[in-house]
């Protein structure tokens, strides 16, 4: 079975950095695309960043210029760079994986990570 295990959130203050880890593990033949999303109390979830197969990032405008996303293909690893952090990047990340296609039961599937907490201080 499919999980999506985060790791690298927690306290950081404004201006620093932190990065975010996420690993798919269980029985996957390849990952289409790969994303961190956030989401902070009564608002909907949001994209934060993307990756596809190609390794072609999609950012948001909120962190362009700030964040990096990375991949690495072959271990089913994504992660994210956040440089330069403002209060407002005070969230639960969430790590997600699109089109993960596995073999028992054969077929493409969608997971989440179970969120972490990053919280930045002013």
């Amino acid at each position: 079975q499919v999980r999506l295990v985060e790791s690298g959130g927690g306290l950081v203050q404004a201006g620093g950095s932190l990065r975010l880890s996420c690993v798919a593990i269980g029985g996957i033949s390849k990952i289409y695309t790969m994303s961190w999303y956030r989401q902070t109390p009564g608002k909907q979830r949001e994209l934060v960043a993307s990756i596809t197969e190609e390794e072609e990032p999609n950012y948001a405008e909120s962190v362009k210029g700030r964040f990096t996303i990375s991949r690495d293909i072959n271990k089913h690893t994504v992660d994210l760079r956040m440089n330069n952090v403002k209060p407002e990047d005070t969230a639960v990340y969430y790590c997600n994986a699109h089109g993960v296609v596995v073999t028992t039961p054969p077929g493409q599937y969608m997971y989440w990570g179970q969120g972490m907490q990053v919280t930045v201080s002013s």
